[in-house]
C-alpha cells in the first residue's frame, strides 16, 4: 500500500492506547502541530536512534506548539520498556492491529534478507493545527530526521 495523503488532506482520525498517557485522540490534539512518526519495532538500532534524535530535540519541537507521538505495531508493555531504557520524554503510541497505519498508508509489503512480510514503513506525518496534513516524510533515515522536522516547523513560523 503506498501512502496516498498530501499535504493538505485532512489526516485520518485515530484513537490509540498509549504508553503513558491513557488513551490518545487526534482531535484532542487540535490547536498543535502533532509530529506523528511511524517506526517498525522498539529496541532496534535505526528505530533507537531515530527516538533518539527525537528525544534531543523534543524541547525545541515542544517550544514550536508541537507533540511528538511515535507509532509502532509493539505492546503498550514493549513501548514503556522503550521509553524508559531510553529516557524518551514524548508518548508512544500502540497500534497493534496496524488499523491506522493503514489509514495513512504506511503497512506495506517489506522485503529482508529474501524474506517478504508486511510491517511499518518508517514515515513522519506533521499535521497541522487544523487538523490537515501539514508535511510528509516518507523512507525516513532515523539518524537526524527529528532536526529536519525542527527545522520545518521553525520554516512555518517565521514563513
Amino acid at each position: 500500500m503506498a501512502i496516498s495523503l498530501s499535504p493538505g488532506d485532512l489526516a485520518p482520525g485515530f484513537e490509540l492506547e498509549s504508553d503513558s498517557a491513557g488513551t490518545i485522540r487526534l482531535n484532542d490534539l487540535r490547536g498543535k502541530y502533532v509530529v506523528l512518526y511511524f517506526y517498525p519495532k522498539d529496541n532496534t538500532p535505526g528505530c533507537t536512534t531515530e527516538a533518539y534524535s527525537f528525544r534531543d530535540a523534543n524541547s525545541e519541537i515542544e517550544a514550536e506548539g508541537a507533540v511528538v507521538l511515535g507509532v509502532s505495531t509493539d505492546s503498550l508493555r514493549s513501548h514503556e520498556t522503550f521509553r524508559q531504557k531510553h529516557r524518551l520524554p514524548f508518548t508512544l503510541l500502540s497500534d497493534p492491529d496496524h488499523r491506522v497505519a493503514e489509514a495513512f498508508g504506511v503497512w506495506a509489503e517489506k522485503k529482508r534478507y529474501g524474506r517478504t512480510y508486511m510491517g511499518l514503513e518508517r514515515t513522519t506525518f506533521v499535521i497541522d493545527p487544523d487538523g490537515r496534513l501539514a508535511r510528509v516524510w516518507e523512507k525516513v533515515k532515523p539518524a537526524g530526521h527529528a532536526e529536519e522536522v525542527l527545522a520545518w516547523l521553525r520554516s512555518q513560523r517565521s514563513g
